[in-house]
Formats: C-alpha cells, structure tokens, sequence
C-alpha cells in the first residue's frame, strides 16, 4: 500500500503521536493472534461480561484484521492498557464503524482513549476513509464529553435499547440506550480537536437557552417543559452508573426522562452542537 502523505494525514498522523506521548504509551496496530488475544482478555476484565456474549473474541478479532479492519493497541511498557476495533462500513471503504474501545480503569484519566481515537483517525485517513461511527450512552457523563467536546463527534440518532439485554458488568439491569455519532475525520472542528484546541462548550454563556431537562435537587430528571424555539439544553446525572447501584428507580427515571427528550428533540430533526463539561448536551433546533 503506498501511503498518502498529504498534509492532512501529516496533520493527523502527528497529532496521534503527540497524544500518545501525553498519555504515556505506544499505540499501534494490532495483527498478531497473541496481541489479539490480549485484546479479548483486556475486554473480559473491563466488562465482566455474561461467558457466553463477550465483546469480541479472538477469533473474531482475528477475521476482521485478516479482512483489513482496524484493531489497535495502547501500551505501557508490555501492558495492553486500552484498545479499540472497527471495521469498514457501508459505503465500503469510505466509512467505518467503530465497534468497540476500552481502556482499563488502572490507566483512567490519561487520555489513552484519546490517543487510541487519533491513532484511529490516521490509520482511516491513510486509507481514504472520511468518517468513522460508533455508539455511545448517552446517559454516561463522561462519555458524551468526550465523543461530543473532547473529540467534536456529532449525534445524528438516538437509539432505543439497541443492545438489548447485555448482561455484563456495566451494562446489565439497563436498557442500552445509544447516541450514534459521526465523526467526519477531516472537518475543521475534528482538527481542531485533534489537536487540542477544541472550542469549549460553556452553558453560562447562553442565558437564551431553554431548559428541558434539568438535574433536580433530589437527583431525578426534572422535565422543564416543551422545548424553546432556540438552543435547548439537556442535562444528564453526574454518576448514572453509580445510580444503577445505589438508586435504581432514578437511573430508570433518567432513561426514560433523556429518551423523551433528548430522543425526541434529534427525531425532530435538533442538532446536538455540544456538551458542557458540567453536564448539559447543547442542542439546536432545526432551522437555526
């Protein structure tokens, strides 16, 4: 394969290696079955999922790579701490969708999700891909900020329990709401992003935004009303995770309250524009 050294995957390439430097690991491209199999094993320990329905499996992971998909690895030392998989998507390799990241909770808070994510980019750019997809929850604080803010992803469908039952250990006892988002690998707001000068989202800078789903004072949703005619924001729990175990009946309330109107307002055609570290999804109306 003859790589394209254009300035953008330059761009991207470095941008990728700078973020790896941060976050103090190597990431590369995974092929080889023992690397493989340690990808398998890093995702059993960081879902603890149900035997017979694992993430990936090895041998999975194995025909995706032999069939040119993307896998890589971050590494500390000798130690896969994080990964991530995805595989071309319709039109074919024009698009990919990425399956599945991780990164074990050792190594939270370094960025290494970040650096997995630009390596990512570079390897898709390199072959011509212009946008990558994936799912997130949208109730898991932050994971919208990263996907939305830190990485300038955009949500294009609200998904309803699109897993099903997952019977894992971060996931079991939930629907599996998702965000689908799109990542158009070479717009300006995704370079931007990519190297660090994201424009961030500040909801005290919009005093015209309506509210339509507040945090209430007892930790339930709070549904403030028809959404406005401008920017509306949603807000999420700041430990809907911890929610599941401690309060049951608040996280299901903060399910079903983010479906109605997060869901709702993207049904209708609303754009989500940001997220505020704090808490809040910025969304526009259509037609603004």
């Amino acid at each position: 394969m003859t790589l394209d050294l254009s300035p953008s995957i330059a761009a991207a390439t470095e941008a990728g290696i700078d973020a790896a430097a941060a976050a103090g690991v190597r990431v590369r491209e995974l092929r080889e079955l023992a690397e493989l199999d340690e990808v398998y094993r890093l995702y059993d320990s960081i879902w603890r999922p149900d035997p017979s329905n694992p993430p990936v499996t090895t041998e999975l992971l194995r025909a995706l790579t032999k069939a040119g998909n993307y896998v890589g690895g971050a590494y500390d030392g000798d130690e896969l701490i994080g990964a991530c998989v995805g595989f071309f998507s319709a039109p074919a390799e024009v698009s990919m969708h990425s399956h599945v990241a991780g990164v074990s909770g050792s190594a939270r808070g370094r960025n290494v999700g970040f650096a997995l994510k630009l390596h990512q980019r570079a390897w898709a750019l390199r072959r011509g891909v212009s946008s990558i997809s994936w799912t997130f929850d949208p109730l898991i604080r932050r994971n919208a900020y990263f996907n939305v803010a830190k990485l300038a992803a955009r949500p294009t469908e609200y998904l309803t329990n699109f897993y099903g039952d997952m019977r894992d250990g971060i996931n079991s006892g939930d629907d599996t709401d998702r965000l689908l988002v799109r990542w158009e690998l070479d717009a300006p707001a995704v370079g931007a992003a990519a190297a660090r000068r994201a424009v961030s989202t500040d909801v005290e800078l919009m005093p015209e935004a309506t509210v339509a789903l507040a945090c209430g004072a007892d930790g339930w949703p709070a549904l403030a009303g028809p959404a406005g005619d401008g920017v509306v924001l949603v807000a999420v729990p700041p430990d809907a995770e911890g929610l599941r175990r401690t309060d049951p009946g608040a996280a299901k309330a903060w399910r079903a309250a983010l479906r109605e109107v997060l869901g709702g307002l993207l049904a209708e055609g609303a754009r989500v524009t940001g997220f505020d570290r704090v808490g809040w999804y910025v969304v526009e109306q259509k037609g603004l």
